[in-house]
């Protein structure tokens, strides 16, 4: 159930190029949030609010971690926020990623850029469940690498980068052939980057989820819409995702 909430910034770091890591502090978003969740977050002066993927959880200490990239006005005052200060949000948002997996099954995260993130959180609740992940994340170069550390404690991790500066340059696409054989893959981060995650594992059950800009977040203006082979034409990529079966979504 989404709900308007009060939620105390407790930490705040730049752990990479422009990217912001920010610990808020709510009972309920810390009991209800699943992976694949997103906070709409509203930003003084400016209109629309902007969603923001969830990280990870601390139930014990009420805290949620959200991570995102300076890249316009809304993100950059959003950075200026102090620790101490209130944000006024919209949440848990959207559906999350399904993780009906036996354990001892195998799965590959793939995440591109500020899609980490919610790949992060889906993927510490499925090594919990005895589930083995690889990971591949991919960036533009090296400055904007994060959160290698983090998914190397869940297992196999593997990074990507444009220019080639750290890890394999190129795709996160040209990572899979290194990997091990894996019964489902999950992926987030930008639309090019999830079409040819589909395409190259077209074969394989796997899950996309999508980032959008999204004006109302709750499923009422329709700005925010992806086409489907389902009956029912288009989707509301933020009342009915983000996250959808990689056969469901049209690329």
């Amino acid at each position: 159930m989404i709900k308007k909430l009060s939620m105390e910034i407790v930490a705040k770091e730049e752990i990479a190029k422009d990217t912001v890591e920010m610990v808020l502090q709510n009972e309920y978003t810390s009991t209800h949030a699943r992976p694949g969740q997103f906070l709409h977050i509203s930003i003084e002066h400016h209109t629309l609010r902007r969603p923001i993927s969830i990280a990870s959880i601390d139930q014990q200490a009420d805290t949620v971690t959200i991570l995102y990239k300076k890249i316009g006005s809304g993100t950059e005052r959003l950075a200026q926020y102090k620790v101490g200060e209130k944000l006024d949000v919209l949440g848990p948002s959207g559906g999350h990623f399904p993780v009906d997996l036996k354990p001892n099954s195998s799965v590959l995260l793939i995440g591109g850029g500020i899609g980490v993130p919610p790949i992060y959180y889906l993927g510490k609740e499925l090594e919990q469940k005895g589930v083995h992940v690889q990971s591949i994340l991919g960036f533009q170069s090296k400055e904007f690498v994060f959160y290698e550390e983090q998914f190397k404690k869940l297992g196999d991790t593997y990074i990507a980068t444009n220019d080639g500066s750290y890890g394999q340059q190129g795709f996160v696409t040209d990572v899979v052939p290194h990997v091990q054989a894996f019964d489902r893959y999950y992926a987030c981060g930008p639309q090019p980057m999830l079409k040819a995650v589909k395409e190259t594992l077209k074969a394989t059950p796997g899950h996309l989820s999508f980032e959008e800009r999204m004006a109302c977040g709750v499923g009422a203006c329709f700005s925010c819409v992806i086409p489907t082979d389902t009956d029912k034409g288009y989707k509301k990529i933020c009342q009915d995702g983000p996250v959808f079966a990689a056969r469901e979504v049209i690329l």
